[in-house]
């Protein structure tokens, strides 16, 4: 704190008053610090830790578990690797949601199906009530940016 001193009224010579201001400056240094340091380190809060799973018998129990919905590059539906047409992908993935109690749907499409075919897919996830739809990719670098 910064003290000043001001002549007070009244005539006495002795006495002054202090007058106090607050320095924001360290203040507004260490937030720029602080919000600096929280950009750099969240994308790295984001990453997993890589590990080897131990292998089990029970693994096909884990597999059920999921509901995954594939359009191939012929453009057909599969529903947990069985064929099913896109008129009735939302009723089964229903009727499966409800069963099994899941609510996450993994959207896996080749690269070379139509964006739109895979948006209706998508949509009829979505009408299903399955609000959590994810999209499987594949990691490592696109064709393109190998060029």
């Amino acid at each position: 704190m910064a003290f000043a001193s001001a002549p007070s009224s009244g005539g006495r010579r002795g006495r002054r008053m202090a007058m106090s201001d607050i320095n924001v400056t360290p203040l507004v240094d260490v937030v720029l610090v602080l919000l600096i340091i929280f950009m750099v380190t969240a994308p790295m809060m984001q990453r997993g830790v890589d590990v080897r799973l131990p292998r089990v018998e029970s693994a096909a129990d884990a597999e059920e578990q999921r509901l995954v919905v594939t359009v191939g590059r012929d453009q057909r539906v599969y529903l947990n690797d069985q064929v099913v047409g896109l008129s009735l992908v939302g009723e089964k993935v229903r009727d499966l949601s409800k069963s099994t109690g899941i609510d996450f749907v993994f959207l896996r499409a080749d690269r070379e199906v139509p964006y739109g075919r895979v948006m209706l897919v998508m949509d009829a996830i979505k009408k299903a009530g399955v609000e959590k739809v994810g999209l499987v990719t594949e990691p490592g670098p696109s064709p393109r940016s190998a060029r």
